[in-house]
């Protein structure tokens, strides 16, 4: 392999909600004059151009073919990275993310580094800093002679800019990775990772029913709906792909109501990206309310009708 450079590459799994590794990356090569973002992306035209406006410096794609999924062009995505040679990748942290991901590592012999909070690029090396043991402490980990690949959550929010060009690299996927059916899963699918705002709920709910005035908050802000574990797969009452947590969803809104939620740390880490968080819990001694950046101790089933109806007027 090339030796490496001071740029950073985005890998793009055929999904344009990567903000969380556009913001990642800009940080790191924030100090570093002269360092790059680089977008490395498959899938659709339309998702080319429109990571082409979320910030990065420059947007390779490599193009698009009908029934081959991310999976599919880990071989073609691996060879881009290897000839760019960057000192930093970073891949979102979902199903087709982490496929190249791990291309990316095997054909480069570089490691994967999960639950990454914070990232430089410092005397030639990459310095990570990431959550270890379930979000408990923090360990910084430095990287040298060669890239550090990055798996981070692909939510958040950013701001377009202006566009800039893409490039067609004219790659080619594997014809051994195809997609032969797709059968529905019979409940709604829901992109946590790209929700501005989410409204988690926790075993401060009664029922089932109750729901209700949750779905109701969530919709006055234009948000979605998350959990608690317990809620996800102790009660059922909602689906596993909403609960946040350390081995569930892990988010980073610009907003994130907590409502009855006690704010033990196997959750809270799930949303540790969170830009603002707001509490609602009816014990003012809970965990959470040492965690948020604005607390109401008061019943949730006052609350979150009362604020609801605030915002509906």
């Amino acid at each position: 392999m090339n030796e490496s450079t001071q740029d950073v590459l985005v890998l793009v799994d055929g999904d344009a909600a990567v903000a969380g590794p556009v913001a990642v990356a800009r940080a790191a090569v924030s100090q570093t004059p002269g360092a790059t973002v680089t977008a490395v992306v498959v899938g659709a035209r339309p998702v080319a151009d429109a990571v082409a406006a979320s910030g990065v410096d420059r947007v390779l794609w490599l193009g698009d073919a009908e029934g081959a999924p991310a999976e599919a062009w880990a071989g073609a995505v691996a060879d881009a990275v290897a000839q760019a040679a960057p000192r930093l990748v970073v891949a979102p942290a979902r199903d087709g993310g982490r496929a190249l991901a791990g291309a990316v590592a095997a054909r480069c012999g570089a490691p994967v580094l999960t639950g990454v909070t914070e990232v430089t690029l410092e005397d030639g090396a990459v310095v990570v800093q990431r959550d270890v043991h379930g979000g408990i402490a923090v360990r910084t980990e430095r990287v040298t002679g060669g890239p550090a690949v990055l798996t981070v959550a692909p939510g958040g929010s950013s701001e377009p800019v202006a566009p800039v060009a893409v490039e067609e690299a004219g790659a080619a996927p594997s014809t051994a990775v195809r997609v032969r059916e797709e059968r529905a899963s019979g409940r709604e699918a829901v992109d946590l990772g790209g929700a501005r705002v989410v409204v988690g709920i926790g075993r401060g709910l009664k029922a089932r029913e109750d729901l209700a005035i949750v779905e109701r908050l969530a919709a006055a802000l234009g948000g979605e709906v998350a959990c608690s574990r317990p809620l996800a797969e102790g009660h059922d009452w909602l689906t596993k792909d909403r609960y946040i947590g350390i081995s569930g969803q892990h988010v980073a809104p610009d907003l994130y109501v907590a409502a009855g939620i006690s704010g033990q740390v196997q959750h809270m880490v799930g949303v540790a990206g969170a830009k603002v968080v707001v509490a609602i819990n009816s014990d003012p001694d809970a965990p959470v309310f040492a965690q948020c950046d604005h607390g109401v101790v008061g019943d949730l089933y006052a609350v979150l009708p009362a604020l609801a109806a605030a915002l509906e007027a």
